[in-house]
């Protein structure tokens, strides 16, 4: 009887410590969308330019989309298969046009994506 109360106690402690971890962890993430969607760029500017190496949409420049709309300061930014360009809006007091290629150009191997034309408004 007391092995059966003894299991049955670790077994609610250990559902108990585990759901509440996945809990918070759900509650930071929503608050650092909050956070990110909510922040108004300090200095906004918008960065477009080409990208040689992308053979696919979904692959690559959903890839890269991703990977550069989760930088810190970036507000938005918009990936173009078909025109093999990129535009994004971002904050120059978190970041510099510069972060944002070395970004694009360390996506994957590192030496698949070349970022030519940038242009900086």
């Amino acid at each position: 009887m007391n092995f059966l109360k003894s299991l049955l106690t670790l077994t609610l402690v250990s559902g108990l410590f585990f759901s509440c971890k996945e809990k918070a962890s759900k509650l930071v993430e929503e608050t650092k969308t909050e956070q990110k969607v909510g922040t108004v760029a300090a200095k906004p500017h918008t960065a477009s330019f080409k990208i040689e190496g992308m053979t696919c949409a979904i692959g690559c420049a959903k890839t890269i989309e991703t990977k550069l709309s989760k930088m810190n300061g970036v507000q938005k930014a918009a990936v173009d298969f078909d025109n093999k360009e990129a535009i994004v809006n971002f904050d120059t007091a978190v970041l510099s046009s510069k972060d944002i290629v070395d970004a694009v150009q360390t996506t994957g191997d590192g030496e698949t994506y070349k970022v030519l034309e940038v242009k900086v408004n």
